[in-house]
């Protein structure tokens, strides 16, 4: 059986060790994501989708993260809002992303990689004549 992967982050205290499981990792760059303006939503699966619908949110939708010997790779799938800069809004997906993990795991990645897979159109709320 083998072990889940595990980031050392210890600073060498006697303390103890600290690690950080990749899944946190996912969670932190999707809400990172999803905060910036023109994201519309993250890809998922359909297990995710189900998982949804019954109430649980799935922060880590449309995040992948990869552990190599060179760093830290991390592979992020957005549907965009339809009117905006893909460049930009991409840009600022990867700041903020690299911030949030900065500042909340001390961790430095070495890519982040950012796949737009669908434009979202907006949708024209029909008027509901009440009789």
């Amino acid at each position: 059986m083998s072990e889940k992967q595990l980031l050392n982050v210890s600073d060498g205290s006697q303390l103890g060790v600290v690690e950080i499981a990749p899944e946190v990792i996912e969670v932190i760059a999707g809400i990172a994501a999803t905060e910036v303006n023109g994201v519309a939503s993250m890809r998922g699966n359909f297990a995710s989708g189900v998982v949804e619908r019954l109430g649980k949110k799935n922060h880590g939708k449309g995040v992948k993260v990869e552990l190599r010997e060179d760093g830290i790779l991390i592979d992020i799938y957005v549907i965009m809002d339809f009117g905006i800069s893909i460049p930009d809004t991409a840009q600022k997906i990867q700041d903020n992303t690299r911030q949030a993990l900065k500042n909340m795991t001390a961790l430095e990645i070495s890519e982040i990689n950012i796949h737009v897979v669908g434009i979202q159109m907006e949708v024209k709320e029909e008027e509901v004549t009440e009789e």
